[in-house]
C-alpha cells in the first residue's frame, strides 16, 4: 500500500508541474496515461502537440502520428505533412 501511496503522488506531482507549464488538465491525464506515467515522455508528447498544432495541423492526427512515431519531432512532422 505505501507503495501505491508513493505513486500517486508522483503522478500528482507530475501532473502539477506540467499543468504549470500550461498545459490543460485533460490533455496532462490523457498523456501521463498514454506513457505509463512517465513524466518525461509526457512532457515531450505536450510540447509537440502544442507546435504541431500551432503549423495549423489536427489535434487527433498529432496525437495519432505521435504515438506512433515515438515523440520523434522529424519523423511526426514528415508523417503529418504526407497525411
Amino acid at each position: 500500500p505505501g507503495c501505491l501511496l508513493v505513486q500517486f503522488l508522483s503522478y500528482l506531482g507530475a501532473c502539477d508541474r506540467l499543468l504549470k507549464q500550461g498545459y490543460e488538465e485533460g490533455q496532462v491525464e490523457e498523456a501521463m496515461e498514454m506513457f505509463q506515467y512517465s513524466e518525461k515522455k509526457a512532457a515531450e508528447f505536450l510540447r509537440l502537440l502544442a507546435q504541431f498544432n500551432d503549423m495549423g495541423f489536427q489535434q487527433n492526427e498529432i496525437k495519432e502520428v505521435l504515438l506512433l512515431c515515438g515523440n520523434q519531432k522529424e519523423k511526426a512532422l514528415e508523417e503529418l505533412v504526407m497525411k
